[in-house]
């Protein structure tokens, strides 16, 4: 199944992909896609339902984040380990943490923003887990209970204000527009091998970053149980879960975003995102 969020910002509505590539909408069947409503129960639900008999939405609308106001929005850092090496950093031996603000989430199309004093601007293509049910203490064995889908996540990242400036990575993960997510849910079964998906990124169409989840150093089933013994985990949680190398600060020399670059990401089974850096005061 796969889902997303169809409308001006403020004003998304819910909808389905239908197997003829179709968008419709199913705001007769759920209100929104959020964690009130965002659990296997809509799945089990909308999987009942005759989508050919519900109103079609334009693809040419904008798409808004595929999931609306998460509880939490958790990321897993240094999560390949071509990627650790770099930066500089020593592959971890156990799932680093770190928040991102939930007000850094937008749109997968939408504009990223760009402050004056930003002078380190980074791009980061991610996967990203969707909870669709409560994780507290639970096993590897037990995640996939508790994962209703996955979604494609730009962990853009101020690298100045999160490593150079006193305190926590959570200052250069969470300013506005910082965290894209979508265009689709995708549930998990309609993914046949999670662990083992192309990832892409481009800026100003030249590609950047190439990976697969294959070289995850922590797989999603690892992150979900890690994750759930520090902290429980509602349906609508996002967890993102690391980027493969070709990040900006790795290149030699460094590479940041100005305004007017543009960005393409893409993930195996979960669409693309097409953004572009826009100053903001």
């Amino acid at each position: 199944m796969i889902l997303l969020r169809i409308g001006p910002k403020g004003k998304e509505r819910p909808a389905i992909l239908d197997k003829n590539g179709t968008i419709r909408d199913i705001s007769s069947i759920v209100e929104d896609l959020n964690p009130f409503f965002l659990n296997f129960n809509l799945i089990e639900k909308l999987s009942k339902s005759n989508f050919e008999s519900l109103n079609e939405i334009s693809a040419k609308e904008r798409i808004g984040s595929c999931i609306s106001k998460p509880g939490k929005f958790i990321a897993i850092g240094l999560n390949f380990l071509d990627h650790a090496l770099e930066t500089g950093a020593s592959p971890p031996t156990e799932p680093i943490i770190f928040m991102k603000a939930t007000s850094s989430i937008c749109g997968p199309n939408d504009d990223v923003e760009i402050t004056p004093d930003s002078k380190k601007l980074d791009w980061e293509v991610e996967l990203g887990i969707i909870i669709g049910k409560d994780a507290k203490h639970i096993n590897e064995n037990q995640s996939q209970d508790h994962i209703l889908g996955y979604c494609l996540v730009n962990d853009i990242s101020e690298r100045e204000w999160q490593i150079e400036k006193m305190g926590q990575w959570v200052k250069g993960k969470s300013h506005d527009t910082f965290g894209p997510i979508g265009p689709y849910l995708v549930t998990k079964d309609e993914i046949k091998d999670i662990n083992n998906l192309n990832m892409s990124l481009d800026v100003n169409g030249k590609r950047m970053q190439t990976g697969n989840t294959n070289t995850m150093i922590f797989n999603v089933n690892v992150i979900v149980s890690y994750v759930s013994k520090f902290m429980s985990l509602q349906a609508g949680d996002i967890i993102t879960t690391g980027t493969p190398p070709g990040v900006g600060m790795g290149k030699k020399p460094q590479q940041f975003l100005k305004e007017g670059d543009t960005m393409r990401l893409s993930i195996d089974n979960l669409g693309e995102q097409n953004s572009k850096v826009v100053t903001t005061y």
